[in-house]
């Protein structure tokens, strides 16, 4: 006596799938690859990949670097909580920052600056630099 359907079905023609025509095609399978995924594929990929993808979607580019930045408005910020850790410093009537200290490469002109503050920094955008200027602060380029 057999213990299981595979062993069941040894030596018959079609192993209990009806006539030899049924299981055939592709047909049987719902179509080749990709076919109908918006139909009757659906369990798969919707538990697979959360819904259609259809093709592929840009590019990657293997050699871009990825640059840490910072806005002027939120440097103006946080400023007081900045000086507070001793990561900037008070000289006279400016506030001195290194963003190097922060592990920040870049300023972007985003944002308000109601301060003078003297930033240095790896690299500036041109707004960055003129409203830094524009409060009486300077905007070093540090290599």
């Amino acid at each position: 006596m057999p213990t299981n359907k595979r062993s069941k079905f040894r030596g018959s023609r079609t192993c209990g799938g009806g006539t030899h025509k049924n299981r055939r095609g592709a047909g049987n399978r719902g179509g080749r690859g990709r076919a109908g995924i918006n139909a009757h594929h659906f369990v798969r990929w919707y538990k697979e990949m959360g819904g259609p993808v259809f093709g592929k979607d840009g590019f990657c580019n293997q050699t871009a670097v990825d640059v840490t930045t910072i806005d002027v408005g939120a440097l103006d910020q946080i400023v007081p909580s900045l000086l507070a850790q001793g990561i900037a410093k008070k000289e006279g009537d400016a506030i001195v920052i290194n963003t190097a200290d922060m592990g920040i490469e870049k300023v972007l002109g985003s944002g308000k600056v109601t301060q003078k503050i003297n930033v240095s920094a790896a690299a500036f955008s041109e707004i960055a630099k003129a409203k830094i200027e524009k409060m009486g602060g300077k905007a070093q380029v540090v290599e």
